[in-house]
């Protein structure tokens, strides 16, 4: 396996069932999340949180806020590198991927959230720029969404995206499958 970097999407306390903007799984999502974490930081493969900042006025992650901060479960440790984001595709307008070629990565592990939109937009822009991805599915967690005034559920929005990137942009596994 070439090298290998785990991306941390979005995990942060508005996402939270406490928080602003609240996830469905969230929890769950959090917990195989630090699984992943864990097992990468005890094999040395780079680990680089991403967080959102919304400007004043935004639903959640206002710059600035608690809601903002990083999960405490997924925190960053020691020296691992957190990129800031304004926008859902986390090589948008970042130095994630000045970064990731500096590391020599070309492997690619995306947790975080939302499914159907940073985790979506980051998996395909990374397969853009031709690293293999691997989405952790049940270590991502999204909302209900709406469309033509119907709501549809989280489970059905995260399905559906999560078979699309599998379909043509990487591969998408179970945190026991990644992580045996």
């Amino acid at each position: 396996m070439s090298k290998q970097a785990v991306v941390v999407v979005d995990f942060q306390n508005d996402y939270l069932t406490s928080g602003s903007w609240p996830l469905v799984g969230i929890d769950a999502a959090v917990h195989k999340a630090a699984k992943v974490i864990e097992d990468a930081r005890s094999k040395g493969i780079r680990v680089i949180h991403v967080r959102h900042e919304n400007p004043a006025g935004a639903p959640f992650f206002i710059a600035g806020s608690q809601g903002a901060e990083i999960i405490p479960a997924v925190a960053p440790k020691d020296d691992e590198q957190v990129v800031v984001k304004n926008f859902p595709n986390a090589f948008r307008d970042t130095d994630l991927k000045t970064q990731l070629e500096a590391d020599g990565v070309k492997d690619i592990v995306i947790i975080g959230a939302m499914s159907h939109m940073c985790i979506d937009a980051t998996a395909r822009a990374a397969s853009d720029h031709g690293y293999n991805v691997i989405v952790v599915e049940d270590a991502a967690a999204t909302r209900d969404a709406e469309f033509n005034g119907m709501t549809v559920p989280a489970y059905h929005v995260h399905a559906a995206f999560m078979s699309a990137l599998d379909f043509a942009y990487g591969k998408i596994v179970k945190a026991d499958e990644y992580l045996k």
